[in-house]
This record gives structure tokens, C-alpha cells and sequence, in this order.
């Protein structure tokens, strides 16, 4: 009965592990991905949000890092008065180290200020250049639809 158990996890294992492209994700060469948040209807953003899990399921931790950058229309995803239900789903998220990044020149057209904002978000000046610099930096850049 114990040779069966054995067998069976390590028939399970085989099975179920992921066979990771080279390099290897690790501690010192992560996944990295950027997700461009530029639209504001919760259907999309809910999605988004999913896939984030989903990528997360799939990968150690110490060896992904994800960044939101939300600009445009995205960002009133961010603001305390946003669709509580998803507010929790992204400081959930937050808890497993996934950055949010909010767009000033967005906060600044609407006249929103930082505080009307989720604590633990992150601002930069320009989120589009964001977007750019993180890939120049060698994220993988997702765009939200």
C-alpha cells in the first residue's frame, strides 16, 4: 500500500510540473511582467486581475515580479470609491508583492490627488513611459482589454 502511495505522488509530480523556458525562473533572474492598465470598465479590470492570479499559481514566488501600471481611464481602478469587491481582489494581490503604479498626469487632468487613492499604490509622472521603461528593463508587457 505504501509503494502505491509512493508511486502515485511521484507519478503526480511528474506529471504536474511546469518545464520553465530557459533561463529558469529564480531568485536572481525573475519573471518580470508589466500590465498596462488603461481601460476603466470592471468586467476588463476583473479579468486582468484574474490573470494576475493565474500567473502567480504558476510560478514560485521569490521568482516573478508583476507591475500594474494604470494610466488613462485604468486608473480610476485604484481610487478608494472604486468596486469594493475588486479593491479587495487587487490589495489581495498587493499581499503577494504585485506593484500598482498610478499615473500623476492622469490624477492631474482629473483632478484627483494621492490620497483618493488605495494605500500602497505607487505614482510616476507619466505611466505610458512607465510601461516603456519596465520593458526596456526587460519586463514582458501585457495590455488590458
Amino acid at each position: 500500500m505504501m509503494r502505491m502511495l509512493v508511486l502515485v505522488l511521484l507519478v503526480s509530480i511528474v506529471c504536474f510540473a511546469r518545464d520553465f523556458s530557459n533561463p529558469k525562473p529564480s531568485f536572481d533572474e525573475p519573471r518580470k511582467v508589466v500590465y498596462s492598465l488603461h481601460v476603466g470598465d470592471l468586467e476588463t479590470i476583473n479579468h486582468t486581475l484574474s490573470s494576475m492570479y493565474n500567473i502567480l499559481k504558476e510560478y514560485p514566488s521569490e521568482s516573478l515580479k508583476i507591475v500594474v501600471v494604470a494610466y488613462g481611464k485604468g486608473v480610476k481602478s485604484l481610487k478608494k470609491d472604486y468596486d469594493k469587491a475588486t479593491l479587495t481582489r487587487i490589495k489581495s494581490l498587493m499581499q503577494y508583492d504585485v506593484e500598482f503604479i498610478v499615473c500623476k498626469n492622469t490624477m492631474e487632468t482629473m483632478n484627483w490627488k494621492e490620497k483618493d487613492f488605495i494605500n500602497g499604490v505607487d505614482f510616476t509622472q507619466a505611466g505610458i513611459v512607465e510601461v516603456i521603461e519596465r520593458q526596456v528593463d526587460g519586463y514582458i508587457g501585457i495590455t488590458a482589454y
